[in-house]
């Protein structure tokens, strides 16, 4: 609640990465985490670390966290939650006396959310040596590179090319479901059993502007039907491949920009972006290339011309670790907390985090399953179980009650 009121003002709840709001916020978890006995430091993706040493030196590291910015009027859990339980965890675990063999850090990762540089997830990309010189050179609506703004909040671009962390062994991270399930089956919470890959799509028609009431229809170029039937076409590809039940599947429109997108011209260019998500690779390859056809033919069809289709984006499936899903699943058990498997069908930190450790995700019930709106609420007592169930499984890795093998997970 406290970062909530971090704000800006006439956009609650509002702080998106690289701005003054941001920054605030992070010097308030900053200031927490040295109040929690961790060592803070910002590593050179721009990740927020809160550090306390293992009695081992040789036996890696148990991180926890997620982030704490937020899309436009977002809402007060999405990834703050997950910081928060973090912190706790390391408090709760200090206040018992428990000194650990692993070291253990909380982290707030930068950039999580869809940032004004058109990235994702730019701290943890940055952590396991994903965040190259393509990225970095990209521009923000004010002029700044990426670059430069990571450099402005603490990180090192020189640096984070080279960057990837091998003394990881197992990372938490406690989320709100952002659905209706856990909620509308009284389920406590929820063992994340894989994260989808998310493929984007960048599509332009460029067709022709002419005048409404003059141009015959015959004689159209408008990129505005062929861009309509793309859609069309996305949704019949999307709910046959959600059909088949051989993994999960969506796609989405939600950007679709017109020009002139005045009343009474014929549209000349439309850009459209697609998001596709998948449990199951196939099912993506087989979503892009039927929609590589289908533009083409609704380009051909409508007498425009398709002058763009490519990936803006790409991330692949992962699966979160058996090992360590099993071991949360007995931590609720231990304190009689109900749970079930879920697939997460948004994109989180710890599919990045993959590529270097074994991960596993706990979701807690939100309210209507409400989400990146101002509406979106988890009750306390829903976090603390997410918490505790968490704190429970690092005891037991780090006691090495159960082994968990090293997880392969397929690169971006």
């Amino acid at each position: 609640m406290a970062l909530s009121a971090i704000t800006e003002p006439d956009r609650p709840f509002t702080r998106r990465s690289f701005t003054p709001r941001f920054l605030e916020g992070r010097a308030f978890l900053a200031a927490r985490f040295i109040d929690a006995g961790l060592a803070v430091r910002i590593d050179e993706a721009g990740n927020l670390i809160g550090r306390r040493e293992g009695s081992d030196p040789d036996a890696g590291t148990i991180m926890l966290g997620s982030h704490s910015d937020t899309v436009p009027s977002g809402g007060r859990f999405d990834g703050i939650a997950g910081v928060i339980a973090a912190l706790e965890i390391a408090r709760a675990l200090r206040d018992s006396g428990t000194q650990l063999r692993h070291t253990l850090e909380v982290v707030d990762f930068l950039a999580e959310e869809p940032s004004d540089f058109g990235l994702s997830c730019v701290g943890s990309r940055g952590m396991v040596g994903q965040l190259g010189p393509g990225h970095l050179g990209m521009v923000g609506p004010a002029g700044e590179k990426l670059a430069e703004a990571l450099q402005r909040v603490g990180g090192d671009p020189k640096l984070v090319g080279a960057m990837t962390r091998r003394d990881v062994r197992a990372f938490f991270e406690l989320h709100i479901e952002q659905g209706p399930v856990l909620e509308a089956r009284n389920i406590d919470l929820g063992i994340v059993s894989g994260i989808v890959g998310i493929t984007r799509l960048e599509i332009v028609f460029e067709g022709g502007a002419d005048h409404a009431g003059t141009a015959p229809m015959d004689l159209r170029r408008d990129a505005l039907v062929a861009a309509a039937n793309v859609v069309t076409a996305i949704r019949r590809h999307a709910e046959h491949l959600a059909n088949e039940k051989s993994g999960y599947f969506v796609a989405t429109v939600g950007c679709l920009d017109v020009i002139p997108n005045a009343a009474n011209v014929v549209p000349q260019r439309v850009r459209l972006v697609v998001d596709a998500r998948s449990s199951h690779r196939p099912m993506t390859e087989r979503f892009v290339a039927a929609i590589d056809q289908a533009s083409c033919e609704s380009a051909k069809a409508a007498r425009v011309e398709r002058a763009v289709f490519e990936r803006l984006s790409d991330t692949m499936p992962v699966d979160c670790a058996p090992g360590l899903q099993a071991l949360l699943v007995a931590g609720a058990q231990a304190f009689g907390f109900s749970t079930m498997p879920l697939a997460s069908g948004a994109g989180h930190d710890a599919a990045f985090v993959a590529q270097i450790a074994p991960v596993a995700m706990v979701f807690v019930p939100c309210r209507g399953g409400k989400s990146h709106a101002p509406e979106e609420w988890a009750e306390r007592n829903a976090i603390a179980a997410g918490a505790t169930t968490i704190m429970e499984a690092v005891r037991c890795f780090d006691a090495g009650t159960q082994r968990v093998p090293r997880q392969e997970t397929e690169k971006e």
